[in-house]
């Protein structure tokens, strides 16, 4: 650390204490030439998670964007919102326990998909109408019978 009054970069840590909010560390150091003490103040460099859009654009990770995107695919159906926080909760974890501080929002999108076809199918296609963009009714149809394909083959 350099001395703000004498700019020599040797010094001792006379003191540390933790911040007040707990995320900062107080310093007391001396410098070893001048012996004139100064403070310094450390804290976690936060480098915010990020989902890379379908068009490249990047945006921060907010949990409340998929919570609300889950709320309008799950309205008027019976799906308990503890239930909605807990693939919020699993889609979050994914996300900060990936090596990558990026993920795309394909990635995100087809957990999403994955766990809302296995709690509500019309939920689920609700979303997947909104997130695999259909463009039209042929699509739609696509989706819908792969999903009853699937739900026969487990019967």
């Amino acid at each position: 650390m350099k001395c703000p009054f004498c700019a020599h970069v040797d010094d001792k840590v006379i003191d540390s204490r933790e911040g007040r909010g707990g995320d900062t560390i107080r310093r007391r150091r001396e410098c070893l030439k001048c012996s004139r003490r100064f403070t310094t103040y450390e804290r976690i460099d936060e480098i915010p998670y990020m989902v890379i859009k379908k068009d490249g654009r990047r945006e921060r990770f907010e949990r409340q964007k998929i919570l609300q995107g889950l709320l309008k695919a799950c309205e008027k159906r019976p799906v308990a919102t503890p239930k909605l926080e807990s693939i919020v909760d699993e889609v979050e974890g994914v996300v900060h326990e990936s090596t990558e501080r990026e993920l795309t929002t394909t990635e995100i999108g087809e957990m999403i998909m994955n766990c809302l076809k296995k709690l509500d199918k019309v939920a689920y296609v609700r979303f997947a109408s909104v997130y695999l963009d259909f463009k039209d009714v042929q699509e739609f149809m696509s989706e819908l019978k792969n999903l009853l394909k699937e739900h026969a083959v487990k019967k």
